[in-house]
């Protein structure tokens, strides 16, 4: 009785995500309750439940106790499975709540604009936001790959996580929330109020501004936005963006317990094409592997992961999953002939690799219709650059894995973060590689890590002689400004002096002596 009503449980909650995530179809959002709902359909942890119970526990008890251990393995990996623990207790305390029948979890209503502070947020508590009326969100968990952050995002909002001590705050204080800084202010005094106005306004004046992107002395650097689904793209088509330079199509894959098939996928492809008719879209083939995994497509335990068959690689075991989606693709392309479309594979690794892709493109029928490209998160392929640009026709840069790998540090690890941070010189270095192999045979160079979001940063890319960036849109009209008060010479030089800067801080430093004062202002510097 008590395994049969564990089990009933677990359906009902299922079935309440999955109820969820259909009223956010294509979203984000949708797509993160859609992947909840698998893990309370997982055998696996219904199975472990079972055995605890056998063991002489109730069914509460067992559902915690499975959950503390899947939990603990998920904490080991690391990275973005690490961060699904939320998502996984989530599961857990709707399912104990349909065991012992108090309220399900979740927030209460906002009747007005409000900062909404939490211990954590899971995405069902998000699902039951009204957000045109959250300001901001703040949680004492969690991480820049948390769903809370990565909803945030999409959404243009403030976000600070681990802000400790926050759920201490009284309700109904006034906070100043500062995303960029990962700053929360309680009872912020007069003068902090009115320089957060004044950066409000400022914020405001820049989307004003939907030109081109281009230097003040008109040289041009295409601004594009990163998406994860059809819902992203539609959003994303009514800003001012030049297109896409990051279509993720790993989400058409990991929120199915099997491999969509062609006609499924290459469905979702054409909504996407169809929203940025005439402009660009780039498209990115499944990054599945190390902290994404696909039961599909890694059901072998590897030790290092992230150094595992990922992505590209996926085609030394399961090369059916490329063949599909390079052939749903096509298809997909062949029905908007007037959007720009544009492929690329992620974690090359050798010239070798980027010809095979070539090859495996063109045999789709992509190469007429596509531009193929590769992407570069392998310091190899960025030593190597002129090998590997002889076999495609663009490149883009993936900032977040081309700095783990050169700095040998998980991008996750908080305690690293120094040597993760996008400003070390030796990541520059590979980064102004590329671009110079790239500007040599005419081949277009782009960035759509977490790099180009960065103001900042985004000078220093364009003066290394990168050609594209793309970002959240939310982050498209600080960029757009930037750029359009300094010209390329000072960014060449901002470049340069951030190269030969010992360390990050100090590349920062040195950077920022030679802004604008207008851009200085805008980005409250000062």
């Amino acid at each position: 009785a008590a395994g049969a009503a564990l089990a009933e449980a677990l359906e009902q909650v299922s079935a309440e995500l999955r109820a969820a995530a259909a009223e956010h179809p294509g979203e984000t959002l949708g797509d993160v309750l859609s992947a909840t709902a698998e893990m309370a359909d997982d055998p696996a942890l219904a199975d472990r439940a079972a055995q605890i119970i056998a063991e002489g526990n109730g069914p509460a008890n067992a559902m915690t106790k499975a959950v503390a251990e899947f939990a603990a393995t998920l904490t080991g990996i690391g990275g973005y499975l690490a961060e699904r623990v939320t998502d996984l207790n989530s599961v857990r305390d709707r399912t104990v709540a349909r065991l012992l029948g108090p309220a399900t979890p979740g927030l209460r209503t906002i009747d007005e604009p409000a900062v909404v502070i939490a211990h954590e947020l899971t995405p069902a508590d998000t699902s039951s936001l009204d957000m045109t009326k959250v300001i901001a969100l703040v949680t004492e968990v969690g991480g820049p790959t948390s769903h809370t952050a990565i909803i945030a995002r999409q959404l243009g909002l403030p976000c600070v996580v681990r802000a400790a001590g926050a759920t201490q705050i009284p309700e109904g204080a006034l906070v100043a929330v500062d995303g960029a800084r990962g700053s929360v202010v309680v009872a912020p005094d007069e003068a902090t109020r009115e320089a957060i106005v004044r950066r409000m306004e400022r914020h405001r004046a820049l989307a004003t501004d939907t030109a081109p992107g281009a230097t003040s002395d008109g040289h041009p650097i295409q601004l594009l936005a990163n998406i994860g689904g059809v819902a992203d793209a539609r959003s994303a088509a009514g800003k001012a963006v030049e297109g896409v330079g990051l279509f993720r199509t790993e989400f058409v894959f990991l929120d199915a317990a099997a491999e969509p098939g062609v006609a499924e996928q290459a469905g979702i492809y054409r909504e996407v094409l169809k929203a940025f008719t005439g402009r660009k879209v780039v498209v990115r083939t499944l990054d599945a592997g190390a902290d994404k995994p696909l039961a599909y497509a890694n059901p072998a335990h590897e030790s290092n992961p992230a150094l595992g068959q990922r992505a590209y690689r996926l085609v030394r075991s399961v090369p059916h999953l490329m063949e599909h989606q390079l052939r749903a693709l096509a298809a997909a392309i062949d029905d908007c002939p007037d959007t720009e479309a544009w492929v690329m594979a992620p974690m090359i690794s050798t010239a070798g690799e980027a010809a095979d892709f070539r090859r495996r493109a063109d045999e789709a029928g992509l190469g007429a219709r596509a531009r193929i490209g590769v992407m570069v998160e392998v310091p190899a392929v960025a030593l190597c650059a002129d090998q590997v640009l002889q076999h495609v026709d663009f490149v883009s840069i993936g900032t977040n894995d081309l700095a783990q790998y050169t700095m040998a540090a998980d991008r996750e690890l908080g305690a690293l973060s120094d040597l993760i941070d996008r400003w070390q010189p030796a990541v520059l270095r590979l980064v102004e590689a590329t671009a110079r192999a790239g500007a040599a045979s005419g081949t277009p160079v782009g960035v759509c890590g977490e790099s180009a979001s960065d103001p900042l940063m985004a000078l220093v890319l364009c003066g290394l002689g990168i050609t594209s960036l793309s970002m959240s849109t939310p982050a498209v009209p600080a960029v757009r400004f930037a750029l359009r008060h300094t010209s390329l010479a000072t960014c060449r030089a901002m470049a340069r002096a951030a190269i030969d800067a010992p360390d990050a801080a100090a590349a920062v430093s040195a950077v920022q002596e030679l802004l604008d004062p207008r851009v200085r202002e805008a980005m409250s510097l000062d």
